[in-house]
């Protein structure tokens, strides 16, 4: 397990030499997109219009940001729940999304469809939200406004913390960390 700056946007050479467990810290554009802003997106997807974004080689954070407080760029930032995004990821990822960061695991459709498409799953620190709006420079709404906290912003940062859980190779931190400690009769 390593410790990685990596700069946005990330291309497929890049992110496949990130590890389950290594400690990544993003600087330059990430884009936030909760479970209803990926319904809309998919939704563009399939009535073949072009998504309010580039697509390939960024990120997407699981995050719905409470307002910014008077001088601050942007409220508490912690991760939403990852799986509600599942039903909606595979088709992200075909379009070359790179990575998408939020809490708790996937499931087994969205860690193939991140081996096919050389892609990672990234985990920050649920709590720490406070912590994680610091590492947010900039932070400006790009699409779906009429959805509040969960619009689709797009956000500068400057090493952002997070933890590969799920890389390129079908590893998951979350199986290793429990097998570690399986008890075996």
């Amino acid at each position: 397990m390593a410790t990685v700056k990596v700069t946005t946007p990330i291309s497929p050479e890049e992110i496949a030499k990130l590890k389950a467990g290594d400690q990544v810290f993003i600087t330059g554009v990430i884009y936030t997109a909760r479970d209803a802003a990926h319904k809309r997106l998919v939704e563009l997807v399939e009535q073949g219009k072009e998504l309010p974004f580039d697509i390939k080689d960024q990120f997407i954070y699981f995050v719905g940001p409470t307002p910014a407080k008077p001088g601050k760029v942007i409220g508490s930032a912690g991760p939403t729940t990852s799986y509600r995004m599942d039903k909606y990821s595979p088709t992200l990822l075909d379009l070359g999304l790179r990575g998408m960061i939020g809490k708790g695991s996937r499931n087994q459709e969205v860690k193939n469809s991140m081996v096919k498409n050389k892609a990672i799953y990234m985990a920050a620190v649920g709590g720490a939200a406070a912590l994680i709006a610091r590492s947010i420079k900039e932070a400006e709404v790009i699409a779906y406004e009429d959805l509040g906290p969960e619009a689709i912003r797009r956000l500068q940062v400057e090493d952002f913390p997070v933890i590969v859980v799920n890389d390129t190779h079908g590893n998951d931190l979350y199986e290793q960390g429990a097998a570690k400690y399986e008890i075996v009769d």
